[in-house]
This record gives C-alpha cells, structure tokens and sequence, in this order.
C-alpha cells in the first residue's frame, strides 16, 4: 500500500479532463432519468460529487470502506449516537470533549439512552456491561487531559457482549493512529481540527468498515441534514493533502516546547499521551506513531493564570485545535464548561489546568512567547 500522504494526495484525479484537481459542484439538485429510477446523484442533502470526492479521500486516509462527510464534529458524533434506541446504553470515558458529553446528558436522555461514564476505560471489566450495552464511546488520547486507552482490550471486551466501539480521533487522526485497524466499529473526528487544519472550516466525519452502521450513518445524513457543503468539502480535500507535513511539524514543536516547560520551575506538571503511567506509556507507543501536537499543563500554586495569558503575544487565549496557529485554552471555563461540578472532579479537570494547542510558527518564537508569558506569571 502507497505511503499515508502519497494516498491523499492520490485520492481523485479528473479522468475525462486530466485536471489534478478536482472541481467543485455547487448544484442543490440533480436532472433525473424520465423513464425512471434514479441518476447517480438526486439532491445535495443525499449525495453531491464534491462531497462523495471529499469521502473518498477520507476513506483513503482511514484505511475504511466507508467515510461520510458532516457540517460539523458534532453533527457526526450525533449521527452515530443516534443510532442508539430507547433502553440502550453506552459506556462513555471520561473526561471526553464538552460537546460529546452535552450529547450524552442532554440529548440521549431525551431519547430514552443511559450513558455510563467511566474515568479509566482501561479498568473496565465484563461487570460494566449488561443486556442494555450498545456502544462503547471513548477518546484516546482524552480531551484535555491525555489519558490514554487501550482500544484493542476495549474492542475485545465489547464485541465479546455485543457492543460496538466507537473512538473519537481528533487528536490523533489517522496519520498518527487507525482505530480501525485495531478492530473499531467506527471513528468520528472534528474535521475542524487538525484535517481542515487552517481555522477556516467546520467539519466532521464518520468512517466504518461495517456496511450496516455505515447505512445508518447515511440515512442520518438525509434526515438530519447535517451534510458538508460543497466548497467546504473541497476546501477539506485540499488541506488534508498536507496533513502529514503539518503533523510532523506541529508534533515536533509541541516535544521542544513539553521539555522546555518541565524545566521552568513555574510549571507543576505537564500532561502528554502516556505520561499518566507506564501502563499507558506503553499502550500509546504500541497503538500510535507519535503522541501528535497537543498538550496540557499547570501552573504551581501561587502563580497567576490570567496574567500569564494575558501576556502571550503569538499563542491565542481560543477554543479548537489542529489549526496552524497555537492556541491555549482554560477547559474548565471554555471547552468543558458544561462538566458539573460531581463529572469535572471525577475527570481530574481543574481550573487552572492549560491545554496548549501547538501550530507550526517558528519553534523558537513559540518557546520565546512561553518564557515571557511564564515570568510574567
């Protein structure tokens, strides 16, 4: 099999016109045949040649039979949640994304589903599952605080009772690691991130190699809508064509800046895939190709959180990651602001814990930035 980056870039090429570019069809609606059945393509909302272009390119990059293309992260996370029904239940890590744990307390219990969270997947055993348990939905490594999960035992545990295994992959994204080549059901990601990679785009996507999940993942995007557009879904074929160069690069800064901040003597403690324990030092060297470009930190007591943000000048004080410029963001008031007090102390998030997202600015002015922001503190 070709090289990640040589799959990519190779996704599609224009046969009849030789163009190495794919265009971009804006069509909402499609001509039908008159003398019955259907074309290839009948509105935007099901399907459009811009956005099946975008899902194939997805699929090459997950290795997957099946990609499809969302309006937002949250809209494909949705799509495979709301595949659960009434008197279902899911096994939940925690912590997990705010918006994922938004679906999981505000809009499953609508629907009739129980979710069960859990703060150490790699402690769960046959006893957490019963007749109820659906899907096991975790990321790894977890949003902000790195913890790191072994998605081959946790496959091995939930197909052996019926249950499906979902990961959210955003940090990593299948440059870095394929949970689908571990034996997951499916992987959604915030194509926002690190695939649209500029700040400039919403996305998500689901991928499967199982052709009954991946008809209900479809049937969600008629009904719901929640589809990509078109000039986004071109937009998003294009960046993940330099998605590796950016990983590499991004991966690189983040390890200059980990070391250079367990040196500074403002710094209590710095939280990166593995660093929890040996244990799952030794899972993320074994399921992933680097630790990507993401991280997060405390300041020791006594030290000033505000005035240490407010003195950067190149890293922005945002929400979102995987973009080209760093930012840092305080989870406990932004991206996790929806934890309850009970939830955000069972996920060890506290508020002054920093989750640094690393660009590819020049690695010297990034740690140039930290060191004055720091004595500032």
């Amino acid at each position: 099999m070709a090289g990640f980056t040589t799959r990519t870039i190779h996704a599609l090429h224009d046969v009849a016109l030789g163009a190495v570019v794919p265009p971009i069809h804006t069509a909402s609606t499609f001509l039908q045949p008159t003398e019955g059945g259907e074309g290839p393509f009948e509105c935007q909302r099901g399907s459009n040649p811009t956005r099946t272009d975008a899902e194939t390119t997805l699929a090459a990059l997950e290795g997957a039979r099946h990609s499809f293309a969302f309006s937002t992260g949250m809209a494909a996370t949705g799509a495979v949640l709301g595949t659960l029904h009434s008197g279902d239940s899911v096994i939940m890590g925690l912590p997990v994304y705010g918006g994922n744990y938004r679906w999981a307390t505000i809009e499953l219990p609508k629907r009739g589903v129980t979710t069960h969270f859990h703060d150490d997947l790699n402690q769960l055993t046959d006893e957490d599952f019963d007749e109820s348990t659906r899907m096991v939905f975790l990321e790894t490594p977890s949003n902000p605080t790195l913890r790191v999960t072994d998605i081959r035992r946790v496959v091995e545990l939930a197909h052996r009772h019926g249950a499906q295994v979902v990961v959210d992959n955003t940090f990593l994204t299948p440059y870095l690691q394929r949970p689908l080549d571990l034996g997951a059901d499916a992987t959604v990601q915030s194509a926002t991130k690190y695939l649209g990679g500029h700040g400039d785009l919403l996305g998500g996507v689901v991928s499967t190699n199982d052709d009954a999940l991946a008809e209900q993942v479809h049937l969600a995007q008629m009904i719901s809508g929640g589809v990509l557009s078109p000039i986004d879904s071109y937009r998003l074929i294009q960046s993940v064509k330099t998605l590796g160069i950016r990983l590499d690069r991004q991966q690189e800064n983040a390890r200059r800046i980990v070391e250079f901040l367990r040196g500074r003597p403002e710094v209590a403690r710095v939280l990166v895939p593995g660093s929890y324990d040996d244990t799952e030092a030794r899972i993320q060297e074994g399921q992933a190709d680097g630790p990507g470009g993401l991280f997060s930190f405390e300041l020791v007591p006594g030290k000033d959180v505000r005035a240490f943000l407010g003195a950067l000048k190149i890293f922005g004080f945002a929400v979102s990651l995987g973009g080209i410029e760093s930012l840092i963001c305080l989870p406990t008031s932004m991206t996790h602001g929806a934890y309850s007090p009970e939830d955000r102390e069972t996920a060890h998030l506290t508020e002054n814990l920093l989750r640094v997202a690393v660009g590819i600015e020049d690695v010297e002015d990034l740690l140039a930035d930290l060191a004055q922001a720091l004595d500032a503190a």
